[in-house]
């Protein structure tokens, strides 16, 4: 007679506590969850954006992740020439470049801004 093992475990041929694949159930259902809910969508957000970045082209209108409007004037591998105002120019890293606008809002924008400066 033991106080430390219980009689039912120390009883020979006795398997207590190693899952089947019952146990297995629970932790492959917790890593299905968390590719479906966090790795899929980043990776097709980093996918969208990668093609994005290869689509932009020199008129392109963008907004940074810094929220600066602007037209790229030039551009190459590593770098993005930013005309943020008339013959204003501001050069950024290719990766800052956060989204793609519509034709024309750069235009909207800067001659709003123009006409809201000519008020005061």
């Amino acid at each position: 007679m033991s106080f430390f093992i219980s009689e039912a475990l120390a009883a020979p041929g006795a398997v207590a506590g190693q899952p089947g694949m019952e146990g297995m159930l629970l932790p492959f259902g917790i890593l299905i969850c968390f590719y479906l809910l966090f790795l899929r969508p980043q990776s097709k957000r980093a996918k969208e954006k990668k093609q994005m970045l290869a689509a932009m082209t020199k008129g392109t209108e963008v907004v940074t992740t810094g929220g600066i409007l602007g037209k790229v004037a030039d551009l190459d591998e590593n770098f993005v020439k930013l005309e943020v105002a008339d013959n204003f120019f501001i050069q950024i890293q290719r990766h800052h470049v956060e989204n793609m606008m519509p034709k024309g809002t750069y235009k909207a924008i800067t001659k709003k801004g123009s006409v809201e400066l000519n008020k005061r």
